[in-house]
């Protein structure tokens, strides 16, 4: 594939206390990521150089100042360096007021390049809500904080792991708040948003498989009548609309039935509902997609990791994914990179 022709993907260094600059160093010491994307850093330069000590791989650090000095070469992470972390301070597998600032800035950057036009997408390494809260920054992870930069209030999440992709009508709030949000309008936007997405992922006509609130689906009302009142009308609504979706399912056996391809997507009423089905597959697999934002943003499914930070034991397949992902839905989407 030209060059030109590959998306250029904007990548957060994540929160630096933890083990996403090291799995960064990993995943870009793979020349095969090169032949799908361009991929830029958005970091410190510094703690980056660290990070390729850690891992021992061979691999250079080059600072630029903006997207089209970087040249794109295996061999060489180019990063806009936002020179933000004194490691010196800095202590690994600890929760940092400054690693959580330093994130903010590396998110804020990367979404005004995506805004602008002058990177594909966004692929952010795994944030410390603590540590971003403690610097001041109040949201509960990326999703919230990437809905307020780009202004987009209805964004959620899907999680894509092997064959299964799930979506979610609400994730960070309390259960007894989740139920609350289980409503027409916001489950055929949540429908919407995921056809759209899997799309985006080279499936024509997705198939949408929608999962109760209630045990067995309320078993026609005998466990609740939220499928009746609620998620049966949006379904309906939805195939008016014309999107190819069905349910409500069982919450025991949709996702069993999405991932071996009876379904190209499901929507789960809460966050646990669908994390635990996707993380199941395993945390080091999976892909945090945002959709409802005007850009593209794929992340890592799993955290900070910690305990493995400055050993250079980090897995990066979730990474590698997450920039696979991202490089084929700008393509798709079409989204221009400079």
């Amino acid at each position: 594939m030209p060059d030109e022709a590959k998306p250029l993907l904007a990548i957060t260094m994540g929160d630096a206390a933890g083990t996403g600059p090291e799995l960064i160093t990993k995943a870009l010491a793979e020349a095969a990521v090169y032949e799908d994307c361009r991929p830029l850093v958005i970091g410190d330069a510094a703690t980056l150089e660290r990070a390729v000590r850690f891992t021992g791989t061979a691999i250079k650090v080059r600072a630029v100042r903006a997207p089209r000095d970087a040249g794109f070469s295996p061999g060489t992470i180019e990063v806009l360096d936002c020179a933000n972390i004194e490691l010196a301070k800095l202590e690994l597998g600890k929760v940092s007021p400054m690693a959580g600032g330093a994130a903010y800035d590396y998110i804020k950057r990367a979404t005004e390049l995506a805004l602008a036009g002058e990177v594909g997408a966004v692929v952010t390494s795994a944030i410390n809500k603590e540590a971003l809260n403690l610097a001041g920054h109040h949201f509960d992870g990326h999703t919230g904080l990437l809905a307020a930069l780009c202004r987009a209030p209805g964004a959620t999440m899907m999680l894509v792991a092997e064959g299964l992709r799930v979506s979610h009508v609400s994730t960070h709030v309390p259960l007894r708040v989740a139920i609350e949000r289980v409503r027409p309008e916001r489950i055929i936007k949540v429908l919407q948003l995921t056809h759209d997405a899997v799309r985006a992922l080279g499936i024509a006509a997705p198939r949408l498989a929608v999962a109760g609130l209630n045990p067995h689906a309320g078993e026609n009302g005998l466990f609740g009548d939220e499928e009746q009142k609620f998620i049966t009308p949006a379904i309906a609504e939805a195939r008016r609309l014309g999107l190819d979706a069905s349910g409500p399912y069982a919450g025991d056996t949709i996702f069993f039935r999405t991932h071996r391809g009876e379904f190209d997507g499901a929507v789960a009423m809460y966050h646990d509902q669908g994390h635990v089905a996707a993380k199941m597959l395993g945390i080091w697999l999976g892909v945090n997609v945002t959709l409802g934002l005007p850009i593209v943003r794929t992340s890592v499914e799993h955290g900070t990791d910690f305990a493995n930070a400055g050993t250079g034991k980090g897995d990066p397949r979730s990474l590698l994914a997450a920039l696979k992902l991202a490089a084929t839905m700008a393509r798709n989407r079409q989204i221009p990179s400079a």
